[in-house]
């Protein structure tokens, strides 16, 4: 694509971008030279900033370009950051060699001709779960592959569920679970903690219910829909999940449950090693549907993508960069480091053959879906704004769940 159309496109993404980051965030900075004109140094873009140079991140990224013959010039930026100058370099035909991104980013960089196609750049990603491959796909097309994924699953403290007589096995579905929650406030004990705050952390913990009734997101407003955000109004109003799940974000929901008093928390992988901090017993449970099974719960995590250049011959050596990231033996270093669950089954057997533990998350992870996927793409920033609002009023009793997603449903047509 030439770069003139390229920056018209990467400008009217910009304001897309900034809605759907944030669900997982870090901070740091880094050097954002322009690239070397010596064609012998390869650009990658990270959201790692917390890997700091001769960490095991940096060492495999110097590696990689060893092995391709290249010396690598990386930077690793803040989630929200790493979208916008992204656009701003493909808007300055400066973009990075390799850039690795939040996959709901994957569709709006896309769609703005700032990334090349798995057709175009020959990365192979037959071995990779389709559901996990469906978040860098749009319009037909695949954009990258993605280097690991985490999702949301139920954790639950052993102890409190002994105290109140609930066995784990018996919750199998929200009838079940909601009856396990009676039980645990009968004991004096407290509930279920989650993240239900206005922004997309509040979106992304609710989908796991919401696709988990059977709704989609084209329909905000459908009677399955309405169970969900039913189901969350009901704890509310008993008494089994507390108020200020209204203004949670993931972190302070998982402050809560590391307190000792819950019986359960919706989370995701990345609180692995705090659960391991936390002095009580600990399981994960995948999130149930309706009637049972595993819900869908939404995948987080990375692609390694590989944008547009104005100089072709560059893919060559890019190519090889990204698929040394994402080889086996380097993709099990990888997201052993990030607590994600591998893109491939391949990977994921020996996770948990190291780790039995994983095997819940594994399972959550089989079950995810991309946010974007469906081709909803650049759609999805505006569904999930209504949804959050949709859950925001009906949880503090501004909207009965039916008015609040049928205003949602309206104003995201």
């Amino acid at each position: 694509m030439h770069s003139s159309s390229r920056r018209l496109l990467a400008t009217v993404a910009l304001s897309t971008v900034v809605a759907v980051v944030g669900t997982a965030c870090s901070s740091g900075a880094g050097s954002t030279d322009a690239k070397d004109a010596d064609s012998g140094t390869y650009t990658i873009w990270d959201p790692y900033p917390q890997f700091a140079k001769g960490s095991a991140w940096t060492k495999l990224l110097d590696k990689c370009g060893t092995q391709a013959g290249v010396k690598i010039q990386r930077t690793g930026f803040d989630t929200s950051d790493l979208a916008n100058k992204t656009l701003l370099a493909a808007q300055q035909g400066n973009s990075p060699d390799v850039l690795i991104v939040d996959n709901p980013v994957v569709s709006t960089l896309a769609e703005a001709g700032v990334l090349t196609t798995t057709d175009d750049n020959k990365l192979d990603t037959s071995k990779v779960d389709p559901n996990l491959l469906a978040a860098g796909q749009s319009g037909g097309k695949t954009y990258g592959t993605p280097i690991g994924a985490n999702t949301l699953a139920l954790y639950y403290n052993k102890e409190v569920l002994k105290e109140a007589g609930v066995d784990i096995a018996s919750v199998k579905d929200w009838k079940s679970l909601t009856a396990a929650l009676a039980k645990v406030k009968q004991a004096g004990k407290k509930g279920i903690t989650f993240s239900a705050i206005g922004t997309e952390e509040g979106s992304f913990q609710f989908l796991p219910w919401f696709w988990g009734s059977g709704a989609e997101l084209t329909e905000l407003d459908s009677a399955q829909a309405v169970s969900a955000l039913s189901l969350w109004q009901d704890w509310l109003k008993k008494g089994y999940a507390p108020n200020s799940v209204i203004n949670n974000t993931q972190t302070t929901s998982w402050q809560e449950f590391a307190g000792g008093d819950y019986a359960f928390a919706e989370n995701g992988t990345w609180q692995l090693a705090g659960a391991e901090k936390a002095g009580f017993e600990y399981g994960v449970l995948p999130i149930p549907g309706s009637d049972g099974g595993n819900a869908a719960a939404p995948t987080g995590g990375e692609f390694v993508t590989l944008p547009v250049q104005d100089d072709t011959g560059r893919y060559t050596t890019s190519q090889k960069l990204a698929t040394c990231l994402t080889s086996t033996q380097n993709l099990y270093d990888t997201d052993t480091t990030l607590s994600y669950v591998a893109p491939t089954s391949e990977v994921q057997n020996k996770q948990v053959a190291a780790n039995p533990a994983l095997q819940a998350w594994v399972d959550a992870v089989k079950a995810a879906k991309g946010r974007t996927s469906g081709d909803l793409g650049t759609k999805y920033p505006k569904i999930s704004e209504q949804l959050w609002k949709a859950v925001q009023s009906a949880l503090s009793g501004s909207k009965s769940p039916e008015d609040a997603l049928t205003s949602a449903q309206a104003a995201a047509e």
